[in-house]
């Protein structure tokens, strides 16, 4: 898991410009990690191939959130708070979430609150797009818009807090998809069943999901009525619950006390999400050596898993092991040279170690991860020292302008990219990523 879970700040700069609140009272952390994504992907594709949606362009997201919730802003993402995760005991209930969240996105009801949000004279200030690598502050903002507000409390309500008409619409197509990717509808049931009972408590003590998701015996009914009408039997697919124990598995071991952790998983246990837990907790404890001992059995045990690999070399990064580090993130990166987070951990690893020789590879192992996955102010700011260190000033100045402008900090930002425009080619691609910059910056200070 990059960085043991770190938080990229969620793109809220013109919300938070346009209504003079900090930053801090809008964001919320995402939490990347390439394996938790690959099993969460492994999950929804089903799903989203059973809606006619494609399953290269859509994307679950991670809110790093305890109160359990689900929501969608886009016609792309699905945004699934950890809290909801670490709630659900099956891979079956997992997919249930994200085929009821499809179905919002399926029925048109995206469309529905996207009016909402121009009838409350909030479009303008929810216009960000992400272009590459940098947020301008005009055009077309579904996805940024919609996770500004969608985590922010009371608009969240307001915006994504769904009729109960659209829910129960969400709960047929929902149930339509599961039967067709052969999941049995149960599980929904068994998903809803969890939060009955909470309209009847103070909105203060209700789950999020339940406000945003109103129950009604009407809909639990016809939930019974779907499930019992299936042909499908709720054998669980073993596969599907192998990656969910993995993701979950994961992620609990990052969130959670490592003691936590290390009482649940005994030592006896040799299966490999054992392992790969033990390790992760040892190494928050932290016990380097028995963390990288552990992680040497996990890797021995699945030598052909990138994202075991990829996690020896996150371990291996922070315990200062660089030249280790090196090695297990290139074995990760053969293994899936597409993913960006395993090419991003390549070149901080690079990096590391200091040597100027390794310079070159590091950029280009950062400007690969860029290319696919360019909203990371963390992966900027590594970027820019690589260039900073390789004397490439204007490189460094814009990469580091594009940093400060993801978390909104155009006061920083903006003399960057007008030294990032001074040193490139007028008109080139870096020339105009500074300049996008620099428009939105302009824009974003015209708007207070």
């Amino acid at each position: 898991m990059q960085q043991m879970m770190r938080q990229a700040v969620t793109i809220c700069v013109a919300v938070a410009v346009m209504l003079c609140l900090p930053l801090s009272a809008w964001a919320k952390g995402i939490l990347r990690d390439p394996d938790i994504e690959y099993a969460l992907g492994r999950l929804a594709g089903p799903i989203f191939d059973a809606a006619g949606l494609s399953a290269a362009r859509m994307k679950i997201v991670i809110i790093h959130d305890d109160q359990p919730n689900a929501f969608v802003a886009d016609t792309s993402h699905v945004f699934i708070h950890s809290g909801l995760l670490l709630r659900l005991d099956t891979a079956a209930e997992v997919q249930a979430v994200i085929a009821h969240e499809v179905a919002h996105i399926t029925g048109g009801h995206i469309i529905r609150r996207q009016v909402n949000m121009q009838n409350a004279s909030t479009a303008a200030a929810l216009g960000v797009l992400l272009s590459g690598a940098v947020v301008a502050a005009t055009g077309n903002g579904e996805a940024a818009a919609g996770l500004a507000i969608g985590i922010s409390g009371s608009a969240q309500r307001v915006l994504f807090g769904h009729t109960r008409a659209e829910e129960a619409s969400a709960d047929q197509a929902g149930i339509r998809y599961m039967a067709r990717a052969g999941i049995p509808p149960q599980a929904m049931l068994d998903v809803l069943e969890m939060f009955r009972g909470q309209e009847v408590l103070s909105e203060s003590r209700q789950d999020p999901y339940a406000r945003t998701h109103p129950l009604t015996r009407d809909r639990l009914r016809a939930l019974r009525g779907y499930a019992a009408a299936s042909k499908l039997t709720a054998n669980p697919d073993p596969e599907a619950n192998y990656w969910y124990a993995r993701a979950r598995g994961k992620l609990e071991a990052f969130i959670r006390p490592p003691a936590y952790t290390l009482r649940r998983v005994p030592a006896s246990d040799g299966s490999d999400i054992a392992l790969m837990r033990r390790a992760v907790a040892l190494h928050r404890v932290p016990k380097p050596k028995e963390a990288m001992a552990t992680m040497a059995r996990l890797v021995a045990l699945r030598p052909n898993d990138p994202y075991y690999a990829e996690l020896q070399g996150q371990i291996l990064l922070e315990s200062r092991q660089f030249d280790a580090a090196v090695t297990a993130y290139r074995r990760a990166a053969k293994m899936a040279p597409n993913e960006p987070q395993i090419q991003a951990g390549l070149g901080r690893a690079l990096l590391a170690t200091t040597n100027k020789a390794n310079l070159p590879a590091a950029i280009k192992a950062l400007e690969a991860a860029r290319a696919r996955d360019g909203y990371d102010p963390v992966l900027l700011r590594h970027l820019a020292s690589a260039y900073a260190q390789s004397g490439q000033d204007a490189m460094a100045a814009l990469n580091a302008s594009e940093a400060h402008i993801m978390r909104g900090d155009c006061k920083a930002a903006m003399p960057l990219a007008q030294r990032a425009t001074a040193g490139l080619s007028h008109g080139s691609v870096g020339w105009n990523r500074a300049q996008d910059v620099i428009n939105a910056c302009e824009t974003a200070l015209k708007r207070r």
